[in-house]
């Protein structure tokens, strides 16, 4: 039998759904990707109208790039992270002493990056 299994079994399932975050966050960042590409395509189609042209463009800026690729980089962290924590956790499961849950909360740094990445493309897509 596994000697605290059931606190091993808890911080296997928060490192998955850490994981899971990142994946979906990474997902997220390709589908803005792809979405500055399809309106690209759709603004080079539409030439003939200056006016619809220009407002395609608007969205399909360098803007919308960066956001994706920020998106990319913080699911790939949030990755990075939750596996170091992992790990970390672990052997403080297994070790004898007492140990305090104090240090830098790194979830929370990652969350208001993503907020202000969030709260960037908002703020673009609504001016």
């Amino acid at each position: 039998m596994i000697e605290k299994y059931s606190d091993h079994a808890a911080n296997e399932r928060t490192f998955l759904a850490w994981v899971r975050t990142g994946i979906a966050i990474i997902a997220f960042g390709f589908v803005v990707e792809k979405f500055n590409l399809f309106v690209r395509t759709i603004a080079e189609a539409n030439a003939s109208d200056g006016a619809s042209r220009l407002r395609l463009e608007r969205f399909s800026g360098s803007f919308s790039h960066y956001d994706g690729f920020a998106l990319i980089l913080i699911g790939m962290a949030i990755i990075v992270l939750s596996f170091v924590r992992f790990v970390r956790t672990s052997r403080m499961i297994d070790d004898q002493q007492t140990h305090s849950a104090g240090g830098i909360k790194v979830e929370f740094a990652l969350a208001m990056v993503l907020g202000l990445v969030v709260l960037s493309m908002t703020a673009y897509f609504a001016l």
